[in-house]
């Protein structure tokens, strides 16, 4: 190990600063792939990264940022030759004193089930770039990283293919979210459950903006974390990109999250050696600011993390096939939607987790449960808790979560403890101990306890802290065994006060076999958070069981002012008493599935079966004017407010895709032509094959009824301005993702208002709304739907002429 590795996390260490920027001043055409110069034009990168040596940098990035097979494929060059090149001069450069990080950036795809690169095809895309520079490095770096999963795929690949440690730094918005809506939390949670050596945030923004996130970042995780800010936000310069930080006020900045627990340090866009030599004179060396970080239980899905310990949790149970025919049915039949409407109801009645168990005989039980898994992120961003005794299903599963999952369950036998455990650390999940053994449920708390600290041992073993392991005392039913409840809660207590780990119950197990087995539950629910429980494995579409639940947060100060209480019961009645020997009923769907409701929710079979039942008595116009454009617009203001997010923004676009392709059928059918908006004309800018937010913006702007013309990626400015003009194109958007293309994008502009006359709006993670007007752009969109908002007042008022 490189002795700057060491370092870390005790000594501050500084990475190296941009190259892009400053290739560009070298004469680096806008647009063309910056890592060919590793062959091309080595002389140049040599000489960059020897002034980062020489001004003090610790570390070295490689030049390979976008060396993937994708952006390569047409350039006559492999992976291989390019990273092996660029990990050679960076050698040199550092010669021997500087650590070298093989520098990999994200594919510049969207990751299915949102995009077209899949899972599997992401992890072969990065673990090329591994292999071709692992033996030739220090570290790896993964950086400038929007989508969690893609990070997953990048970590994943970096680990199974070498021995070095990896940083990941994130790029977030102005809000602290990625494009796919994750917050800082969840993002740093999956890194750090990954095996991340460092954790941070680089590009986008400068140390300025950076500065409200770092307090977030460093309160996240027990890792080191990096810092590396572009110099400032980007401004037009006399036709040229310029960034308004200077070293003197970058160093400021660089020392204030220093002094606040930074361990890693470096510049991005617009940085150079005089900012990183004045970066390394003030900081390089110095031990790293003491910070106190809890170990802390947490799950998380891609946008958000779950907590154990600030309140009970729940767990929805639906999603199990025990006692469910309808939901074996489903299964069999491979019914994800249905599968997706129960964790969906569940959700919104409240659960913080879904457990997610598909479990029959004579199924491929691990093909199911991926799909499982797949579904229900596709529509649901609530942690789940993969649920499955199937060792192959329980790897593919924890593969292809995007996020750190609850595994349930390990126990006592040793064939489980060393066929479980070493998956849960492989993939950094949480898991639920049973404290049972080769001798089945013991009788007494004590043995239990026996068993807990057992499991919690050869966990810890394995690398796998205790704060990821949540131990289950096991509920048995009450009705074989008049103590089964005292030892079930006296274990849970003893397991909490002294071996110090959170707790979860199968709640439901304690009533089996007894009628109204919900006054039974809901007692036993209650009986159980009084004595510590941490969680419950329960239906949250119970009322009787939610009734004890909100109730006892109620009464304990969990629900702040009762709120949650309030909210729930304040225009309701008691309800009536059950008559003795009556069956209660089983609790179903929260709500009855409409074809609006399905559009919101992003189900796409349900949207389109539910469009066919409506164009038996409804005109086509009023399904679209009465359920099509009321959801997208409910969708639309909760991602404008920051409540959904990048993937269920595309799956509701998805969903509503299906139910318009239904109404078109039966318009043409009827010799009716498709009434258009307006039309508009997209494209990703020359030399930047980044087309991400192009294809979302195309998506919602079809759904929202207008005609797209979309000329694709790196596309030149006579052919944005042939095709406007010709076809007399009244808006034109234009995207750009990278530093090194928004040069196109305002040449594209000029020549656009010299031919003709249109509004041209723009978009990209390097612009913002200064830097758009400076290059005469008419607007600049933040995000997909503020395109979409743009275009339907830019139409509305043209129509009204």
């Amino acid at each position: 190990m490189h002795p700057v590795i060491e370092r870390f996390g005790k000594d501050i260490v500084v990475f190296d600063g941009g190259m892009g920027t400053l290739l560009q001043a070298h004469g680096l055409e806008g647009g063309a792939l910056p890592e060919l110069w590793n062959i091309e034009r080595r002389e140049v990168i040599l000489d960059l990264q020897r002034a980062y040596a020489q001004a003090g940098c610790d570390i070295l990035n490689t030049n390979t940022f976008g060396a993937n097979r994708l952006k390569l494929s047409k350039t006559g060059y492999t992976v291989a030759e390019v990273i092996g090149a660029a990990c050679d001069i960076a050698r040199e450069a550092a010669a021997g004193r500087t650590a070298v990080a093989l520098d990999i950036g994200p594919s510049g795809k969207l990751l299915q089930p949102y995009g077209d690169l899949s899972f599997d095809d992401a992890y072969d895309l990065f673990k090329e770039m591994v292999v071709a520079g692992r033996d030739r490095a220090d570290l790896v770096l993964i950086e400038t990283m929007s989508d969690t999963y893609e990070v997953k795929a990048a970590l994943l690949a970096a680990k199974e293919n070498c021995d070095l440690p990896v940083v990941v730094t994130y790029t977030f918005d102005s809000t602290g979210k990625l494009l796919t809506g994750g917050s800082i939390e969840a993002a740093v949670t999956l890194a750090e459950s990954l095996g991340a050596a460092a954790v941070g945030i680089n590009c986008s923004l400068g140390p300025e903006q950076m500065a409200p996130f770092v307090p977030r970042l460093l309160a996240a995780t027990q890792l080191p974390i990096c810092v590396t800010p572009n110099a400032g936000l980007p401004v037009s310069v006399n036709g040229e990109t310029a960034y308004p930080v200077g070293p003197e006020e970058f160093v400021h900045w660089a020392s204030g999250f220093a002094e606040a627990g930074v361990a890693l340090l470096g510049g991005c866009c617009g940085t150079t050696p005089a900012h990183m030599r004045q970066v390394c004179a003030a900081l390089r060396g110095k031990p790293v600011a003491a910070r106190s970080v809890p170990a802390r239980t947490v799950v998380s899905s891609y946008t958000h993390t779950v907590v154990f310990g600030t309140r009970p949790l729940l767990i929805g149970e639906r999603i199990n096939p025990t006692g469910k025919p309808r939901l074996k049915e489903a299964i069999r039949a491979n019914d994800f939607e249905y599968i997706c409407r129960e964790g969906i109801a569940q959700a919104e009645s409240g659960a913080d987790i879904l457990d997610v168990n598909v479990g029959l005989p004579g199924i491929d039980e691990p093909a199911v449960m991926a799909q499982a898994i797949t579904a229900l992120q596709s529509v649901t961003d609530t942690p789940l808790q993969i649920d499955t005794s199937n060792p192959e299903a329980m790897a593919r599963a924890l593969r292809l979560y995007n996020g750190k999952p609850l595994v349930n369950s390990v126990n006592g036998k040793e064939e489980s403890l060393h066929t479980v455990l070493p998956l849960v650390k492989k993939y950094g999940a949480a898991v639920v101990a049973l404290t049972l053994d080769e001798n089945g449920i013991p009788n007494s708390a004590a043995e239990r306890v026996r068993i807990a600290e057992k499991i919690i041992h050869t966990a810890e073993v394995y690398g796998i802290r205790r704060c990821d392991i949540v131990v289950d005392t096991l509920a048995m039913t009450v009705s074989t065994g008049a103590d089964n409840a005292n030892i079930t809660l006296d274990a849970l207590d003893e397991i909490r006060h002294r071996l110090g780990v959170h707790t979860v119950l199968g709640v439901s197990n304690i009533s089996f076999g007894l009628p109204r087995r919900e006054l039974i539950t809901g007692t036993f629910f209650a009986m159980a958070m009084q004595r510590g429980l941490s969680a419950g494995i329960v239906n949250p579409l119970s009322g009787e069981l939610m009734k004890a639940y909100r109730a006892y947060c109620a009464l304990t100060g969990l629900d702040d002012g009762c709120k949650t209480y309030i909210e729930a019961y304040a225009n309701t009645a008691a309800a009536p008493d059950i008559a003795a020997g009556s069956t209660a009923q089983t609790a179903g769907p929260a709500c009855e599935m409409t074809l609006h409701r399905a559009i919101v929710k992003g189900l796409r079979e349900q949207a389109g079966s539910l469009t066919d039942v409506a164009l038996r008595d409804t005109p086509p116009l009023e399904i679209i004017n009465g359920a099509l454009i009321p959801a997208l617009d409910e969708v639309g203001k909760g991602f404008e407010k920051g409540t959904i997010f990048l993937p269920q923004l595309l799956m509701s676009a998805d969903a509503a895709k299906e139910a318009f392709d239904r109404i078109k059928t039966e318009l043409k059918s009827r010799g009716v032509e498709e009434e258009k908006k307006g039309r508009i004309l997209l494209a990703t800018v020359k030399g930047d094959i980044h087309d991400i937010g192009k294809n979302i913006v195309k998506v919602l702007l079809e759904n929202y009824g207008f005609e797209v013309l979309d000329l694709g990626k790196d596309v030149p400015p006579e052919t944005i301005v042939q095709t406007a003009v010709e076809k007399d194109i009244r808006l034109v958007g234009l995207s750009a993702l990278m530093t090194t293309t928004v040069v196109y994008m305002e040449e594209t502009i000029r020549a656009l208002r010299a031919a003709h006359d249109c509004k041209i709006m723009v978009g990209g993670a390097v612009l913002n709304t200064e830097y758009a007007a400076s290059i005469g752009a008419d607007f600049y969109s933040k995000d997909a739907m503020g395109s979409v908002r743009y275009a339907e007042t830019l139409f509305a008022a043209e129509n009204k002429r």
